[in-house]
């Protein structure tokens, strides 16, 4: 082949139908990986509020301890917790626990259903501590009424 001959055909102009491929696949390609990123963005959105929530769940269940912890005290120790009284009060400030208020419940001694069983009943005579903490408005009561997405309750029961 001569050299005319070889710069004549490397002036062609390509074909109509090849023209187009490349931008169809630049599009194809940029839409994917679009689609892939709003998929990690979205996936870490939902581990981060998801971590958030684990946390908040085991600060809430250590604030449940600490008034179960609280009302064992009273009632073992002191013999001063009155089964009739219910107990709210907010962790003290400063700590990891400071957004959350406990409420503490007891059901007193089923003296009466242990009559009615002839004595036999092995639940008459004791009584059942009830600890909720949650994040709700300071100084309200456990369970709160919310609608909040970042609210937390946890509950511990124990029966003396």
């Amino acid at each position: 082949m001569t050299m005319h001959a070889m710069k004549r055909l490397a002036h062609r102009p390509m074909p109509r139908k090849a023209s187009g491929v490349a931008i169809v696949t630049a599009i194809f390609l940029l839409v994917v990986l679009a689609g892939l990123a709003v998929a990690v963005v979205s996936l870490t959105g939902t581990q981060q509020v998801t971590r958030t929530q684990d946390e908040l769940g085991a600060r809430a269940y250590q604030a449940a301890r600490a008034g179960m912890e609280w009302a064992l005290f009273r009632q073992l120790q002191d013999r001063k917790f009155n089964c009739a009284e219910i107990s709210t009060f907010a962790l003290p400030a400063n700590t990891t626990l400071s957004g959350f208020t406990v409420t503490v419940r007891c059901e007193g001694p089923s003296t009466a259903f242990g009559a009615a069983s002839g004595g036999t009943d092995p639940t008459a005579g004791r009584i059942t501590i009830t600890s909720t903490a949650c994040n709700g408005a300071p100084g309200a009561v456990c369970p709160a009424p919310t609608n909040s997405p970042d609210y937390i309750q946890r509950v511990v029961r124990a029966q003396l």
